[in-house]
């Protein structure tokens, strides 16, 4: 799959923008604060209806603006596709695939897959495990609509239960319906449960010998999938937990509170690794990202480097690099040094400066 090229009006500092983009590296380059990761974030946001950032609507439409727009044409196995997002201030967007207008967001989910690497994924590993969870929640959302479904009424419930346990210390004639709620949370919190370790165990039989090759052999890494109820025994934490849960008005047990750690050499490197063992593994992890989406759905999915390159020493550019150059990536970058460095291949070179864009080669 490719983007062949995108349209923005009034998306952040572009009042109007139009791109298309080479079936191989496209390289953003230019001072900070001009509008680069602007660009990869509208991919990102149009393939997936979120912001890597995490950022609402609204702060993302142009300054004294009250809409935005973003279009990709995508072309996947031979078959064009056009996605039309329509952003609003104060209302839901819209999506439309090929013209027509889907009901749901979640039916855009799988036409482009995209993988999002930025310095702050270098993180994940060290950050809190709201950090790991999002990155299971992001990209199982891209891969199985199953998982989409589950999670999606999953979160739902626990907002529900939530919201009832608060209302309780005025209205206790209401706790009875908390086993309603449970049931159906202890139903799609298994069902998140089994994708969540199922996607762990698939990322495994591929993390080994990235990792390796990363490490010149020095390193085995592996991920284990840490739920916070055993499987099958949900319904009896949360029914063991509900006077805690009643005390603090909130639901403590739960695939919400999942987490996930790395072991290298049978070393947990949440707590006890270096950074630049945390680093190579955050790595690993996006690298392997790229080929499970390559095995499950037989084609490569587009890359998005957002000032990585700056992050990382010599060796793991190199690695990086060289892990790239089959697939359709998008690169921002403050200069082209380390390209010319590791004699990589620049396909497409635009220059980016204060919200408009000029391609060089």
């Amino acid at each position: 799959m490719i983007i062949e090229s995108m349209e923005l009006l009034n998306y952040r500092n572009y009042e109007s923008l139009k791109i298309a983009f080479d079936p191989g590296t496209n390289i953003f380059y230019g001072d900070n604060a001009q509008g680069k990761t602007n660009v990869l974030e509208a991919v990102y946001l149009c393939c997936t209806t979120k912001s890597h950032r995490g950022a609402r609507d609204r702060e993302i439409i142009r300054f004294d603006q009250e809409e935005a727009h973003i279009k990709l044409q995508i072309r996947k196995d031979g078959v064009p596709y056009r996605i039309d997002m329509h952003l609003k201030k104060n209302k839901t967007k819209g999506i439309a695939i090929n013209g027509i207008p889907i009901k749901k967001a979640s039916q855009l989910f799988g036409i482009a897959n995209v993988v999002f690497f930025s310095p702050e994924d270098l993180n994940i590993i060290k950050n809190g495990p709201g950090e790991r969870r999002r990155f299971l929640d992001l990209e199982l959302c891209q891969l199985d609509k199953l998982y989409v479904h589950g999670l999606i009424h999953y979160n739902k419930i626990v907002l529900q239960r939530n919201r009832l346990l608060k209302d309780l210390a005025f209205h206790p004639e209401y706790e009875a319906t908390l086993d309603v709620w449970d049931e159906q949370l202890v139903s799609y919190g298994q069902q998140v449960m089994e994708h969540r370790s199922r996607f762990i165990r698939q990322l495994n039989e591929i993390i080994g010998q990235i990792h390796r090759d990363l490490t010149g052999g020095r390193e085995e890494l592996v991920i284990c999938y840490e739920p916070n109820t055993a499987p099958g025994s949900l319904g009896d934490v949360l029914k063991r937990g509900r006077e805690q849960d009643k005390k603090q008005k909130t639901t403590l047990n739960g695939p919400h509170r999942d987490d996930m750690s790395f072991l290298i050499n049978g070393i947990d490197i949440r707590r006890f690794g270096s950074q630049g063992q945390q680093r190579s593994a955050a790595l690993s992890l996006k690298l392997s990202e790229i080929e499970l989406v390559k095995t499950l759905i037989h084609d490569y999915p587009i890359l998005l480097l957002d000032d990585v390159l700056s992050e990382l020493d010599s060796s793991r550019q190199n690695h990086l690099l060289n892990s790239i150059n089959h697939i359709q990536t998008m690169i921002t970058c403050t200069g082209l040094d380390d390209f010319v460095e590791h004699r990589f291949h620049l396909d497409r070179v635009f220059k980016v400066t204060d919200g408009s864009i000029c391609k060089e080669n």
